[in-house]
């Protein structure tokens, strides 16, 4: 009887009917990729898994490293760089304004001395001055001495208690600086020294300004309107008017000065449009109440005599130039 080979010849793929005989040739090995998948999932895609969570938790590390270095280095760049725009502490816990507002009330009564007053100063010093045996605060009683005009000129902050105030004032023909020491506590001051009297800067030095060069034939023209003008805007009469720009309006003294003369007038080289500059002299009245009529003037109510300066936007409409506005002239030409 003939006995049939088991030597495998060739590849055999699992189920064939010809090893159906022979279960163990129904089964390969783990791994062999020529297996059918009978049971399921065999575990080779869990490399994925493995790559994802590393790349997760390298991630992670990154991310605490960068956070761990940039935070010291932000604090310590924060700390050497100063904040722009935020005032010192000093400046704002001491109450420079107000301490200006103490000062010049007291600074109204020191100055303003008297030797048949001396009581009623001491009084009126008190609620400023600390408790002394001095109630007139370095003076004598000997003496007169007047102040007026009054002005904060300065606050030099010391720290956040002690400042000196310095104050502008005029005695007499002449201009002074007060300084007062102040001490602040609890929203309440206090003079806490005595003050120093000091000269004031002088006048600054005014440069002169080069007069522009005129045009002779636009003032002929401009002045005898200007005269008119100037009339009509001190007076108030209804004839200002006529010598505006169409559409423009422009308040007027009503009657409050008199017109009395255009000293001089400069018009510089131009188009149509110019911007001049005019001297006028105004009536100054004597006190006397103004007539009620506009334009009318009552005998006898002008006193004096007023330079003032205007500069002047004009404009050239036909043969004619006028007023499109009114100001002051600032600074001087010539």
């Amino acid at each position: 009887m003939a006995r049939r080979s088991t030597v495998q010849h060739g590849p055999r793929i699992a189920g064939d009917p010809e090893l159906s005989a022979y279960p163990e040739f129904d089964q390969a090995p783990p791994g062999d990729r020529r297996t059918a998948k009978r049971g399921g999932w065999t575990g080779g895609g869990g490399r994925w898994l493995v790559w994802t969570g590393r790349a997760i938790l390298w991630a992670l590390i990154v991310v605490i490293v960068v956070n761990g270095v940039r935070a010291p280095f932000e604090r310590f760049t924060q700390s050497g760089t100063p904040t722009a725009n935020v005032p010192s502490p000093t400046s704002q816990a001491f109450p420079a304004e107000r301490a200006s507002a103490f000062a010049t009330q007291f600074a109204s009564i020191y100055l303003n001395m008297k030797s048949e007053e001396l009581d009623q100063r001491s009084r009126q010093l008190a609620p400023y001055l600390p408790s002394t045996e001095d109630p007139q605060w370095g003076w004598d009683g000997y003496g007169r001495m007047f102040a007026a005009n009054l002005q904060p000129f300065g606050v030099e902050t010391v720290d956040a208690s002690n400042a000196i105030v310095t104050l502008a004032f005029q005695s007499g023909a002449r201009r002074f600086l007060l300084s007062v020491p102040v001490f602040y506590s609890g929203g309440r001051f206090v003079v806490s020294g005595h003050p120093a009297l000091l000269p004031a800067p002088g006048a600054a030095e005014l440069p002169q300004v080069a007069q522009p060069e005129g045009d002779e034939a636009a003032e002929a023209e401009l002045r005898p309107q200007l005269q008119g003008f100037f009339k009509a805007y001190a007076d108030g009469s209804s004839d200002l008017s006529r010598y505006l720009v169409a559409g423009k309006s422009l308040p007027s003294f009503g009657g409050a000065f008199t017109f009395i003369e255009l000293k001089s007038v400069v018009v510089p080289v131009g188009g149509a449009t110019r911007e001049i500059q005019a001297v006028v002299v105004w009536g100054v009245p004597t006190g006397a109440t103004p007539s009620a009529t506009p334009g009318a003037t009552e005998p006898g109510a002008v006193g004096g005599r007023l330079e003032q300066a205007y500069r002047l936007t004009v404009e050239k409409q036909g043969d004619k130039w006028y007023v499109e506005d009114i100001r002051g002239a600032g600074r001087a030409v010539g």
